[in-house]
């Protein structure tokens, strides 16, 4: 059966990404098969060798302890407020995202993380032939995050066309920054979250093919260039401290306005229609969630967390996700996990559009016209990428 539901969920994809697409007829199936391929050998490599379970559950405790050590400063701050019993979200979860960001800082620093990046972009632009600029921007925003991503090439921002640009945001939707991982593994099982992190640069990839297929010749195939900006190490900490502040406190805020809004817009509807806002929408997205290999029993609850998860943010889905995945299978925790580590939400239009017009006010108002697009083909790549996770539990 899950190979019933694999093709299902294939299809499901394929059907929506061609109805969508800017051009059916250069479509080029090679590349798209080619990601596909490996990204299901590295799914199955991931979840189903004692090989890739050591590597991935390895990398899960690397994250956890970074959280550990995280807290260690967050109970030095708050005078050991967490120890006392009396930790919240914001203390446990949220604030240990400063250390980490300041971890990807110094490696930034001494070039390391942008080397890893600029192989693994370069290796995968031969694999699927698209541009070493597509590819880099796949591979450093799975790093970086959506927006801090577009940093790096701003001068190549207001050189390429709308196609490309579609394809770069696409990519920078579909992914999340490691800087929040170990915010992610607290609420999810890890596992799932290293998983995704992985596949996702190649779903993105896939269905920015699929919606937006062109032609790239030589001369087009624009180079990264290095930053010549030097900051010594200590400012390089000083400023990754103050990013990693600001990513827990929007966070958060967004965490108090979309749970206060979504709570409010549940009463509303239960209140006049009997039937809570959140039940409606898992109605609406059950279907996908079965063609995906969700069981028919389930398929309304997990429905009901996906479509949170794209009217508000991750972060209000997860929460959501761990008062109901206990009574879920473990096919559909792992599904719908995997659907939810990705910034594919309403919200993200903004924040991409905003980031790109702070660089470029003419690429940002670009942006801004195929925001809807963009969503929906980030969101058809979510939905990818936990279809073939389904295929391997």
């Amino acid at each position: 059966m899950n190979v019933v539901f694999f093709l299902t969920g294939l299809l499901l994809v394929f059907v929506l990404g061609y109805i969508a697409s800017h051009n059916r007829k250069d479509i080029k199936l090679k590349p798209i098969i080619v990601m596909l391929v490996v990204e299901a050998i590295l799914t199955f490599f991931m979840l189903s060798t004692e090989v890739g379970i050591t590597i991935v559950s390895g990398v899960s405790k690397a994250f956890h302890k970074l959280v550990v050590l995280g807290i260690s400063g967050v109970d030095f701050v708050f005078g050991g407020l967490e120890n006392n019993g009396a930790s919240t979200f914001f203390l446990d979860v949220l604030l240990p995202i400063v250390f980490i960001s300041v971890l990807i800082g110094i490696l930034s620093h001494y070039h390391i993380l942008p080397f890893i990046i600029r192989v693994i972009g370069l290796g995968l632009s031969k694999l699927n032939g698209m541009g070493k600029l597509e590819n880099y921007v796949a591979v450093s925003a799975a790093i970086l995050g959506q927006s801090e991503v577009f940093l790096t090439t701003k001068k190549q921002l207001g050189l390429v066309s709308k196609r490309r640009l579609y394809t770069l945001c696409t990519s920078a939707m579909s992914a999340v920054s490691i800087a929040i991982v170990g915010a992610y593994m607290t609420m999810l099982e890890p596992k799932y979250v290293v998983v995704a992190i992985i596949i996702n640069i190649f779903s993105a990839l896939i269905i920015a093919n699929l919606i937006n297929p062109y032609d790239l010749g030589d001369e087009d195939d624009l180079a990264i260039e290095q930053s010549a900006e030097k900051v010594n190490l200590f400012q390089a900490i000083s400023e990754s401290i103050m990013d990693g502040f600001k990513v827990a406190i929007i966070v958060a805020a967004m965490l108090l306005g979309y749970i206060a809004l979504i709570n409010f817009i549940n009463y509303l509807f239960t209140f006049i229609f009997h039937i809570s806002f959140q039940t409606l929408l898992g109605y609406i997205f059950a279907p996908i969630a079965f063609l995906m290999g969700v069981p028919f029993d389930e398929a309304v609850r997990a429905g009901s967390v996906m479509a949170t998860k794209l009217v508000t943010n991750e972060f209000v889905a997860m929460l959501d996700f761990q008062n109901v995945s206990k009574q879920l299978s473990a096919k559909t925790v792992g599904i719908v996990s995997v659907f939810l580590v990705s910034f594919a939400n309403f919200s993200s239009i903004g924040i991409i559009t905003g980031a790109i017009k702070a660089l470029n006010e003419k690429k940002g108002d670009e942006v801004a016209k195929f925001g809807l697009k963009l969503l929906y083909g980030s969101t058809l790549a979510s939905i990818l990428s936990g279809t073939i996770v389904g295929l391997f539990l």
